[in-house]
């Protein structure tokens, strides 16, 4: 008994301390098992963020909802923290810009901060720019602009190491499957396809019997001009 650490002892003397003894002390382990349990979904959408060090900052870059699916409306999310007091940064204005980046298309956002100061809502040093990822696939998000006085040029790419990449819904989706935004862009372009199609035949058509109705005429004109001049 004597290598038992305190905690252990407690724990013991309570068990031995009688039926309303062990009762308290079992609800406690319910209580701290139901903590717990409330705690791990909270805590773990920042295991797929990835944390940097920025000059006095810490950034903490992520999707604001993960899993991130395609043309489901989602946030770039920075919580931006200093590095020297470990306290949130809320003082960022419009001088920091994400460029959401696609392959070879990008485009830029402003971050908006969810806290407010004045109803206390949201969280201290959370900002996001909102948008639709359409396609499935990494995302960088590359933030240029300046935090106080520090310039500020980082990119953050998504993938396994760092944080979540988009995927198609199609597997999570019930009980219907609805068509991608991929399926439904090559089937308007096919059906676009098709209408050219039709109406290039058409014209072709319509080209082809005003033709033979002008040779039908001429063929007219030039009998009844033999006719005559036989006559």
């Amino acid at each position: 008994m004597k290598s038992l650490t305190s905690a252990t002892k407690t724990i013991v003397a309570v068990w031995h301390g009688g039926t309303e003894m062990r009762s308290v002390a079992v609800k406690f382990v319910l209580a701290a098992a139901l903590v717990c349990a409330l705690l791990l979904p909270i805590a773990a959408p920042a295991s797929a963020h990835t944390v940097k060090s920025v000059g006095a900052y810490k950034f903490t870059v992520g999707w604001g909802s993960e899993p991130a699916y395609a043309g489901q409306l989602n946030s770039v999310q920075l919580v931006l923290d200093t590095l020297s007091t470990g306290k949130p940064y809320t003082s960022l204005t419009d001088t920091l810009k994400v460029t959401v980046i696609y392959g070879q298309q990008q485009m830029q956002f402003a971050l908006t901060p969810t806290f407010d100061p004045d109803t206390g809502f949201g969280t201290p040093g959370d900002y996001r720019a909102w948008l639709f990822p359409t396609a499935p696939g990494n995302y960088t998000f590359h933030f240029t602009g300046t935090i106080g006085s520090q310039k500020v040029d980082q990119s953050f790419t998504s993938g396994p190491t760092t944080f979540a990449t988009v995927v198609d819904p199609v597997a999570v989706q019930f009980p219907i499957k609805a068509p991608s935004n991929a399926q439904i862009a090559a089937r308007v372009a096919a059906d676009s396809a098709r209408s050219a199609t039709a109406s290039q035949v058409s014209s072709a058509r319509t080209i082809g019997i005003v033709g033979v109705v002008v040779g039908v005429v001429g063929l007219v004109v030039a009998c009844v001009a033999l006719v005559r001049k036989r006559a």
